[in-house]
């Protein structure tokens, strides 16, 4: 008989292999940023979620959804999110890794360059499980607010020890957290919140509360406390709302449904109703929206982080393809079109991880005025610009797949995954509009443009495209008199410190490209539209995973 299916001409999967030392943009940034920086924990976590075994709990956890147990078979309120055991080994995985609150503990040089890198890596591997993860880190500025519930539970919340258990604090190694902010009808206007707070005594943990109402998105519920905004008597307050009371008794937290979401398909986010649960107050009442805000900022720099690692993901996904199949007489990232199609994706990819991990170190610098204020520019642009290219970078690095990149099974099907999971960190914790008002507001105070200016001075004389930038910033800056070109300013800065960083950190070929193409104009509408005189060859090997 003759051979009808015989398989040929498709790629082996990309798998089993150290996503950090063959991640070199990376690996630059770091020297850049934190040359002191020691990257073992990197090398060794970039093997291991870099393993086929760790990317099948990845796709098992993403395929066996959480299910939501509001009560059990004799009728008692339980509100349990059930979870594929994969998810917990992935959860072991991240919180081992130190990718939650540990950079608080101030253990090394640059913590927070340090859980920035490890986040984008394990980004690569399965971003839907790291919202817990990344809302632990970001709470702990704001918990500081009630030293005493801070005392309790900041140590836990820097624990390597991740238990899933629902049971008091007093019992468990680690704990996580989350937070609860918008309303139906508020959304992002979260002053619109309805939900009320009526003093119900105090105790060794301060002020208590009793909170009534809802969450309209109450990402990872089975959190073992969350950050919560309610109206008390003087304004929209900021609360510690734990799952578990300290007698051991189950907070009046009731999980009404699951989200049903285009992506970010093994977390659990949800909507939920407080019944008089019982909260403290955590700083000034009435002081809600700026004390909760210090985790908003930490969320935002994890938006920019996720993205830059899920087009890394996407970007390798998309070579290791090339490199493997033929098409015409020889294989795909020979051809002309694809070179181009990849080596620009390879430019935005490499320009994403630079702006990324130079946000992180300005947490890591608290006490530099400069870098204070870099904090401030930096994330909203940061959030805006480098999610706001994620979805368009996803589809383009599918294209490359063609039918297999649409399919979810398989190694390639990640790229689906991926492809569904990018608008999220676009929208979640501010999306674009409220990004680029918030960047108006910080330009606004203090010394913002003459930092912004010293900044981007490093890189001067490197290309004419970015000199004429920086040269025409500050004065738009202060003409900006009107916020309808808020998105055009927000992009302008975020190129700018994307080639002023490339200048500093990337190889010539890299630099060239993106300035001549993101600044210069030699560029079309859509990836793939370099001009002819790039160095193709150049960048791809340098983007390789392989």
């Amino acid at each position: 008989m003759e051979t009808t299916h015989e398989v040929f001409n498709q790629p082996a999967p990309l798998a089993d292999y150290n996503l950090f030392e063959t991640n070199r943009p990376l690996r630059d940034a770091l020297k850049f940023n934190a040359p002191q920086l020691q990257v073992a924990p990197l090398q060794e976590l970039g093997v291991t979620i870099g393993s086929t075994e760790m990317q099948t709990h990845a796709r098992l956890a993403n395929i066996h959804t959480p299910e939501l147990h509001t009560h059990d078979r004799f009728g008692r309120r339980i509100d349990e999110v059930e979870f594929h055991p994969s998810y917990h080994v992935l959860m072991s995985a991240a919180v081992g890794a130190g990718l939650h609150g540990t950079p608080w503990a101030g253990t090394s040089a640059s913590p927070h360059v340090l859980r920035a890198a490890g986040f984008m890596l394990f980004t690569e591997l399965e971003p839907s499980m790291l919202c817990p993860i990344s809302m632990s880190y970001a709470v702990t500025p704001a918990l500081r607010g009630n030293a005493a519930v801070y005392a309790d539970w900041g140590p836990k919340l820097t624990s390597l020890w991740y238990d899933p258990a629902l049971k008091s604090f007093k019992d468990k190694p680690g704990v996580t957290m989350g937070m609860g902010m918008t309303e139906k009808q508020g959304g992002s206007d979260v002053r619109a919140n309805t939900t009320k707070a009526v003093r119900d005594g105090s105790d060794a943990w301060g002020e208590r509360y009793a909170i009534t109402g809802h969450k309209w998105f109450f990402s990872a519920p089975m959190c073992d406390a969350f950050l919560v905004l309610a109206q008390a008597p003087a304004g929209l307050s900021c609360f510690f709302l734990p799952r578990v009371l300290p007698d051991g008794s189950r907070n009046a937290i009731h999980i009404q449904r699951l989200k049903d979401k285009l992506g970010n398909k093994a977390n659990a986010s949800s909507e939920v109703e407080f019944h008089s649960a019982s909260a403290w107050l955590v700083g000034e009442e009435g002081r809600g929206i700026p004390q909760i805000l210090e985790m908003g900022t930490m969320t935002r720099l994890d938006c920019a982080l996720g993205t830059s690692g899920l087009m890394r993901q996407a970007l390798s996904i998309a070579i290791n393809h090339a490199s493997q199949r033929n098409a015409f007489g020889k294989p795909l990232i020979e051809q002309p079109l694809m070179k181009n199609v990849l080596a620009d994706l390879a430019l935005e990819s490499e320009a994403s991880t630079a702006l990324a991990i130079r946000l992180a170190r300005a947490f890591d610098h608290p006490d530099d005025e400069h870098e204070r204020l870099m904090a401030r520019l930096l994330t909203p642009v940061a959030k805006f610009w480098i999610c706001k290219r994620g979805s368009h970078f996803a589809q383009e690095a599918m294209e490359c797949l063609g039918g297999n990149g649409y399919v979810e099974e398989g190694g390639e099907g990640i790229m689906a995954r991926v492809y569904r999971e990018m608008p999220l960190n676009s929208i979640w914790e501010g999306a674009g509009n409220i990004m680029a008002l918030d960047l108006l507001r910080g330009l606004r105070k203090g010394d913002a443009v003459a930092a912004l200016t010293k900044e981007l001075a490093p890189a001067r004389g490197q290309h004419a495209a970015l000199d004429r930038l920086a040269d025409a910033l500050p004065a738009r800056i202060e003409a900006m008199a009107s916020e309808v070109e808020a998105r055009r300013l927000a992009q302008d800065v975020a190129l700018a410190v994307q080639a002023s960083l490339l200048a500093q950190t990337a190889p010539p070929a890299v630099v060239g490209a993106f300035c001549a193409s993101r600044l210069g104009g030699d560029w079309g509408n859509a990836f793939g539209t370099l001009g002819a005189g790039t160095d193709f060859d150049s960048i791809i090997r340098r983007a390789s995973p392989l």
